[in-house]
């Protein structure tokens, strides 16, 4: 719909039945992205054990997944710009979905990553979209919200793969844990078909490869993106690399967990749909350039308390990880968007490749810093990711804020 032929449209501001409606949705494919995407975090240890695989190798899984997603994420946003952001979402959740009960069918490793590429390349239509359905359709006083609110939706995601691919695995095995969550995904996108409001302020446009290429390209050219770029990848890369590998650390000694325990412990995953709320909540009164580093700075405390040897101490460690994650992300993604709509360029679907690419390549590399120290090297590897970003943030606050529409 054309705004200039709908002047008396207004957008969804915090309260409005259409608000309702637009976060719920989007916490629904918020749900359905992260818990197809991570489900197989808490299978690395099954799978390293079913095709004799080290923790490196096994990590695969979930880096071709992402991998395929950062690879599509920029392509489909600007397919995003012919064919509608809530068709492109629709038709991204349902493929993703049925891809995930596919992978419990795969008769080898091979044909399991070929699945989990695809699978992140049709999420990739999703997480492309939605960042700027949101950024067209809600009201800026209500953004910062409405994108914490998808964030939560991404945490609870995060935490219900974990979960349930654990708990089915302790009861069956791999297979079955794939296809019960590719169930759960199923069902998300039924939710986001029914609730999600069509575009009021989106207007088509024909591809443009050019185009798309000057605009991608300008958006490298701002240092403030730039830098939200870098602690995109540099934050999905310390998150990645954590909740990978700590699975192998607390099934051996001096831990010795159960499986279904270790899953268990994902509860904590729970945090980071709280904290990105309350960020988002904050962004609105206080800021993007306050919050950020505050949100660094929380991070890195939990890394930090996970060093310990002691259980409790881990696992507080691991939700304060987990929380301080959730709220830098949201702090950072929701930043962009305005600051690439007043410069005019494809920030959002930047951002979003470069923190899958983070996934991809900081959760691989990661696993060789498992192997050559243990969680030690895991914890210095993802702890100078996160001192970066910090770095970053604090250099953030002293460039001139673009101001959104």
């Amino acid at each position: 719909m054309d705004t200039k032929t709908q002047p008396a449209v207004l957008r969804h501001l915090r309260g409005t039945p259409g608000f309702r409606r637009i976060t719920l949705a989007l916490f629904a494919s918020g749900l359905a992205t992260f818990t197809t995407l991570y489900c197989v975090q808490a299978l690395l240890p099954a799978l390293s054990t079913q095709f004799g695989l080290s923790p490196a190798e096994s990590s695969l899984a979930v880096s071709f997944g992402t991998a395929g997603l950062a690879v599509g994420v920029i392509p489909l946003t600007a397919l995003s710009g012919v064919v509608g952001r809530t068709p492109m979402m629709t038709v991204s959740l349902f493929t993703a979905a049925l891809l995930g009960i596919a992978q419990a069918l795969s008769p080898s490793f091979t044909v399991l990553l070929v699945l989990r590429a695809l699978q992140g390349l049709a999420l990739a239509g999703l997480q492309a979209t939605a960042m700027s359905y949101l950024s067209e359709e809600i009201d800026r006083r209500s953004l910062g919200y409405a994108m914490g609110l998808y964030i939560a939706g991404n945490g609870i995601g995060g935490m219900a793969g974990r979960l349930i691919g654990s708990l089915v695995l302790d009861l069956s095995n791999w297979r079955w844990a794939l296809a019960v969550v590719g169930l759960v995904a199923l069902g998300c996108a039924v939710v986001f078909r029914v609730a999600i409001v069509p575009s009021a302020f989106f207007v088509p446009s024909p591809p443009r490869v050019r185009h798309l290429a000057a605009s991608v390209g300008r958006a490298f050219t701002d240092s403030g993106l730039l830098r939200l770029f870098a602690c995109g990848f540099l934050l999905m890369g310390c998150f990645v690399t954590v909740y990978n590998y700590l699975g192998f650390r607390l099934l051996a000694p001096p831990f010795a967990l159960s499986p279904v325990v270790v899953g268990l412990i994902f509860v904590v995953y729970l945090a980071g749909s709280v904290s990105s709320t309350v960020a988002g909540r904050l962004v609105d009164v206080l800021g993007r350039p306050r919050m950020l580093p505050v949100t660094a700075v929380l991070t890195l405390a939990g890394l930090v308390l996970m060093l310990s040897s002691n259980l409790v101490v881990v696992v507080v460690g691991l939700v304060i990880t987990t929380g301080g994650f959730f709220a830098a992300h949201s702090v950072a993604s929701g930043w962009v968007g305005p600051r690439s709509a007043t410069l005019g360029v494809q920030g959002p679907a930047v951002y979003l490749f470069c923190y899958y690419l983070g996934s991809s390549v900081g959760g691989s590399v990661g696993g060789l810093a498992y192997g050559a120290d243990g969680w030690r090297g895991v914890s210095y590897y993802a702890g100078a990711f996160v001192v970066a970003v910090l770095v970053l943030a604090f250099t953030l606050r002293k460039l001139p804020q673009a101001r959104p529409r």
